[in-house]
């Protein structure tokens, strides 16, 4: 997913999108084994199971997923991510960074930075100056740092507040966070939590004037999956425009030919300077 902010932000100016929708489209974004695919992050918020998660440190997302659900009435679309900070393969990174663009089509209202709390390394530390590098002035007012196992920090009679403000690197990431941050207990069943994660959201949605994160590759997406939503119900009048998104992104040939045309070259030089970094490591 790092590859996807830095093409959001490197490729195009990022901009607004008018959210006319009732849908509220999540990005997580986390280190590989910061659980942003257990309970403290995408199962919490859709109160399910709809992640698969683990206590390994190894990333269990091995292709990024997006998962549906709602919220007292609010329909969530949670984008979860793989491990593609890690990987240096090139050709995976352009696919998956494709998959992103599309399930986030047209379109995230947040990025929800994932990242462990009472934990926070020196190579988390790197992490998080690429993020902001990655994020740029604009993307950050779209982003909310999400911290899991805040249990963690209440056994150790630790506020977050504290957490935060003793560790400057953080300190300093926090302050590029537009929507600030929100605290997850991962014992907690209770939904108060999305609840008041929810409100944040919003709150932040609304000081962007109601819209969400755009460029103009999310928009060539947003274009070339409308288009195919037209020819499947062409096909199939009786097909709701729900269904016939769903058939379009589970398409192989409508990914590796509608979105790879108008994407692929630049995704290609944007992953080597990734690769370039990462190897550099």
């Amino acid at each position: 997913i790092y590859y996807l902010l830095l093409l959001l932000v490197y490729y195009c100016p990022a901009g607004a999108g008018k959210a006319e929708e009732e849908e509220l489209r999540i990005v997580l974004v986390g280190k590989t084994g910061v659980g942003k695919t257990s309970s403290a992050a995408g199962n919490t918020i859709l109160g399910r199971p709809a992640f698969k998660s683990t206590s390994s440190a190894g990333s269990v997302t091995s292709e990024c997923e997006k998962v549906s659900g709602d919220f007292e009435g609010q329909t969530l679309f949670i984008v979860d991510t793989p491990g593609l900070f890690d990987t240096k393969d090139q050709e995976k990174v352009v696919g998956e960074v494709m998959n992103c663009i599309m399930y986030c089509a047209p379109g995230p209202h947040v990025f929800l930075i994932v990242i462990q709390a009472g934990r926070f390394t020196s190579e988390e530390q790197e992490t998080v100056k690429m993020i902001q590098k990655i994020f740029g002035e604009k993307a950050a007012g779209y982003t909310i740092a999400l911290f899991t196992r805040g249990d963690d920090l209440e056994a150790d009679n630790i506020t977050v507040e504290k957490f935060i403000c003793d560790n400057q690197a953080l300190c300093g990431f926090m302050s590029q966070c537009g929507g600030g941050y929100h605290v997850f207990n991962n014992r907690s069943k209770d939904p108060s939590q999305v609840k008041q994660l929810l409100e944040k959201i919003d709150t932040m949605v609304q000081r962007n004037g109601g819209s969400y994160y755009t460029s103009e590759m999310l928009k060539e997406a947003e274009r070339a999956i409308t288009e195919e939503i037209h020819y499947l119900q062409k096909d199939d009048p009786n097909l709701t425009d729900k269904d016939a998104r769903k058939q379009a992104l589970k398409n192989p040939y409508f990914k590796t030919s509608s979105i790879r045309k108008s994407v692929t070259s630049c995704l290609m030089s944007l992953c080597k300077v990734i690769y370039d970094l990462n190897c550099c490591r």
